[in-house]
């Protein structure tokens, strides 16, 4: 019996180890559960989503669970691939799901919470590679999420039939040109927007148009990678965030904000940062709560890598970013694959 109570603790603790879990204990978020997933290739969703969610258990009493793409064969998070996230039973109880994912083909067992979550109408937010969430073959179970789906009735798969947009490309040149964000000046009411202004973002814009819901924000690319690069002149504003509602198989309409951007560079723009943490709160039902000067302050050590196609930060485990006080990411630029690419490269040369 002794061994079979403390093969049990083993088991859950190796299982624990694949997600990591920040709880508040008082704000207005207490009792309501998070669900982050984080999984894609390029924009170090990776390193966003935990910042967001301490911040919300930190300073707003939420329980939120991020989930990321996991190596079985060291525990360690992977950026986009393999496509596994263990842990997506933790969706069975989410009050809100906080999507970044990129092209997953996640096993049928993972991929079940996930449709479950929907069919019950449970409320979304959406960032940026969301649009393409998913690239699942033709003949396999849960195939109508895929970003090209052809399935009946649920055309363009999830980003178009949940988000508003599948994936339809960039918006001038991205790792070159950042972006300005402004809001519309009829929706300045909207409770995300509350006490949101100067909102810049370091990734390039996406084109964006919903199929529906209300445009909050409009994109307009710039010349650089700062905050003072003059705008692309060629390039008018695209729509950058936007509200809208889906119907769920249960009857249930969810609520949905989408935004095109979210890398963790993005989120140390107190702008967007606070306009994506209102956005929680309002996806929630909980636009009461959203103050002008609502505390959106970022919590521990925080940064970022800048974004790149698989150049995230290797040898990080979930547990290394437990608690409030933990270095996001765990040790930066070290290790990451573009940085051993370009020093291989800079030594084949000398």
């Amino acid at each position: 019996m002794k061994l079979f109570l403390l093969l049990l603790v083993t088991f859950a603790s190796v299982a624990n180890a694949d997600s990591l879990v920040f709880e508040g204990d008082s704000g207005p978020g207490v009792g309501k559960h998070i669900v982050f997933l984080a999984g894609d290739h390029e924009y170090r969703s990776e390193e966003s989503l935990p910042a967001v969610a301490r911040l919300l258990a930190k300073h707003h009493g939420f329980k939120c669970t991020v989930l990321f793409n996991i190596d079985p064969k060291t525990g360690e998070i992977a950026a986009g691939k393999p496509s596994l996230m263990p842990g997506m039973e933790a969706l069975d109880t989410a009050d809100l799901a906080v999507v970044f994912l990129r092209f997953q083909n996640l096993p049928e067992d993972q991929m079940k919470h996930f449709d479950d979550y929907l069919k019950r109408g449970g409320p979304v937010v959406g960032l940026r590679t969301s649009t393409h969430a998913f690239q699942i073959p033709e003949g396999k179970p849960f195939e109508k999420y895929s970003f090209r789906s052809k399935a009946d009735g649920y055309e363009l798969g999830f980003g178009h039939q949940v988000l508003g947009q599948t994936w339809v490309g960039h918006y001038g040149r991205n790792h070159v040109q950042s972006t300005r964000i402004t809001v519309i000046d009829e929706m300045k009411d909207h409770p995300i927007l509350r006490g949101v202004k100067d909102v810049w973002v370091q990734a390039g814009a996406y084109v964006g148009k919903p199929t529906d819901g209300d445009i909050l924000t409009m994109a307009q690319p710039l010349e650089g990678m700062t905050p003072d690069s003059p705008i692309v002149e060629s390039l008018p504003p695209q729509p950058s965030e936007w509200t809208r509602t889906y119907q769920s198989e249960s009857g249930k309409e969810g609520r949905v904000l989408t935004s095109l951007y979210g890398t963790p560079e993005d989120f140390t723009n107190e702008g967007y940062r606070r306009m994506m943490v209102n956005g929680i709160f309002w996806a929630l039902g909980m636009e009461d709560s959203i103050t002008p000067d609502l505390d959106v302050s970022l919590v521990g050590p925080f940064n970022p890598n800048t974004f790149g196609n698989q150049t995230h930060a290797l040898g990080i485990k979930p547990e290394m970013y437990e608690g409030f006080e933990s270095p996001i990411p765990a040790n930066n630029n070290v290790n990451r694959p573009g940085n051993k690419k370009a020093a291989n490269k800079k030594k084949a040369a000398n």
